[in-house]
């Protein structure tokens, strides 16, 4: 890449071997701009500006860095900022023509093994806009490392026993002995209505239990049982258990979404214990009042219980039995977690024990905490039954859609709502607005499909795309700003990646958008002197937008 051809050269005249080379903020500023001589010049007690001024002199000495910049000046303080040559600019146009769908792609992670661990909804409880956000970015990592050259595993660890399925099987049995319904009769509704069944039996076994004492201890009981597999209970465990999988299955659909593997703590649950239990001894766990804890304390996090005083492994613990299972399934190079950032206190206490017991995986374990979905009446929570589940929400947004795109109703819903959870940083908490999702005027995911339409509509009126990009005449500015953004798309990839970043690749989309549709209506395309170049230039923003947008999880509809 020419960023890299940059670099190199800075690194050899500066001997700095950080050289931090950015996109300007404001295009004015050139295509890259550096500050490595202000870095330089503070170690060094020099002038930043003469420092700047001196590297200049030998940056236009080089042959090889003359043939893609054109113009380099040191700006303010001592910034040095470059110009890509015009040919440089357009070369670039040809390749995405050439690549298409896979201009963009690069090989810097080739060879390396990624298992990507995300959206994990339990059973029983239900499938809520929180594990379509940990969804969302899950699958748009995934699709970042796969674009430069990664082996993905896409995995999916879900809790099928534990206390909360003691309160939904408790509240199960509750609510079919009050409504006269037996498994036979659920067995025969449709699915989405055994789903809100299970979902509420949830909410009334978590709400006695908080509340009723000798509840509380039947519930704690059946949580033994269930993970004893005990007979009383195994048949409405069972198919309540695949309820839920089948359903979560329909959402995983939707979002376009394909696991690899699916792990639960029904699984890993006895390993974990057996590696807690073999640890104690080791001084890594202690006891206390009748439980197992990890003393986070001496390490500055906080103590934590691995194995409960009843002698069941809790999360923690069948964490534990999780990781090596997974690397014994898929020899990873990195392990990624991904979930709500409310447990990220929780992550860093689980990784800290697993790094002294596996001390390669925990090396290679890295927890990605998102922010929280916010809406107007506040936090959703499954306890309380309140909850927003994923599938009413995509039903919704899809209902505005329709107005938008009836055709493409479901394509353009995906869109509004992966869009409007990626483009805010992953750490931030989201207030997610419907209306704003679906703009089509915004920094939205139907703006972004519809510019991609506009493309499509463009392209559909000429027979036939010159083979060669002729330019005719001088390009004006919209041309050049257009072609100045098209170039970016392979290093923004690369950066959104290392710094596990799609909000990144979302205001890139959203630039490229914005600059091609002050190109569209200033400009025009069919019939004037640069008709070839301009047709190229449509092409080339179509396609950049479809893949950026692909690898965020969008689909492109043809029309709009």
């Amino acid at each position: 890449m020419i960023k890299d051809q940059i670099i190199k050269l800075l690194q050899e005249i500066t001997g700095t071997k950080e050289i931090n080379l950015e996109f300007p903020d404001n295009s004015e500023f050139g295509d890259f701009t550096t500050n490595v001589a202000l870095i330089s010049a503070k170690e060094k007690g020099e002038s930043p500006r003469k420092m700047a001024e001196e590297i200049k002199v030998k940056l236009d000495k080089s042959a090889e860095l003359s043939k893609v910049v054109g113009k380099i000046e040191v700006a303010g303080p001592g910034f040095i900022n470059f110009w890509l040559k015009k040919d440089v600019l357009v070369d670039n146009l040809i390749q995405i023509d050439r690549l298409k769908e896979k201009y963009g792609n690069s090989s810097f992670l080739k060879g390396k093994k990624i298992v990507l661990e995300f959206t994990d909804p339990n059973p029983f409880k239900e499938f809520h806009i929180g594990h379509v956000y940990t969804n969302t970015v899950g699958e748009s990592l995934s699709r970042l490392f796969e674009s430069t050259g990664a082996e993905v595993h896409r995995v999916n660890y879900q809790g099928d026993i534990g206390l909360h399925v003691a309160k939904a099987i408790w509240g199960m049995m509750d609510k079919m002995k009050h409504e006269k319904v037996s498994i036979e009769g659920l067995s025969k509704k449709p699915l989405t209505e055994r789903i809100k069944f299970m979902g509420e039996a949830y909410a009334l076994g978590s709400s006695v239990y908080d509340e009723e004492v000798s509840t509380k201890e039947e519930i704690n009981i059946l949580n033994k049982k269930i993970f004893e597999g005990n007979s009383e209970i195994k048949d409405l465990y069972k198919i309540g258990r695949e309820w839920s999988l089948q359903y979560f299955e329909t959402i995983y659909k939707r979002l376009g979404t394909k696991f690899n593997n699916y792990y639960f703590e029904s699984e890993v649950a006895k390993l974990g214990q057996k590696i807690v239990e073999e640890n104690l001894k080791k001084d890594i766990f202690e006891k206390s009042q009748g439980a197992i804890i990890f003393p986070g304390k001496k390490y500055g996090l906080h103590d934590r219980v691995f194995i409960n005083s009843l002698g069941i492994p809790t999360y923690e613990a069948k964490e534990l039995g999780l990781a090596p299972t997974k690397y014994k399934d898929f020899p990873y190079d990195q392990s990624i977690i991904i979930t709500a950032n409310e447990i990220n206190e929780y992550f860093k206490v689980l990784i800290k024990a697993m790094s002294l017991i596996y001390p390669e995986l925990g090396e290679k374990t890295l927890h990605i905490g998102h922010g929280m979905i916010r809406l107007s009446e506040g936090k959703m929570s499954s306890r309380t039954g309140k909850v927003i589940t994923g599938a009413s929400l995509l039903d919704e947004v899809k209902a505005g859609a329709a107005k938008i795109n009836e055709e493409s109703s479901e394509m353009v819903a995906i869109a509004a709502v992966k869009y409007a959870f990626l483009k805010v940083g992953i750490g931030k908490d989201i207030v997610y607005d419907i209306k704003e999702s679906l703009s089509l005027e915004g920094n939205s995911g139907p703006y972004l499909q519809y510019t991609v339409a506009r493309t499509n509509s463009v392209l559909a009126k000429v027979k036939t795309k010159s083979e060669k990009v002729k330019v005719k005449e001088e390009l004006n500015n919209e041309e050049l700003a257009v072609l100045r953004t098209l170039i970016k798309f392979p290093e923004i990839i690369e950066t959104a990646i290392k710094s596990y970043s799609p909000n990144l690749l979302c205001n890139y989309l959203y630039d490229l958008a914005s600059e091609y549709n002050g190109f569209y209506n200033s400009d025009k395309i069919i019939g004037g002197k640069n008709e070839d170049f301009r047709l190229a230039l449509t092409f080339g923003v179509g396609q950049v937008l479809k893949n950026g947008l692909r690898i965020l999880g969008i689909q492109t509809p043809e029309r709009m």
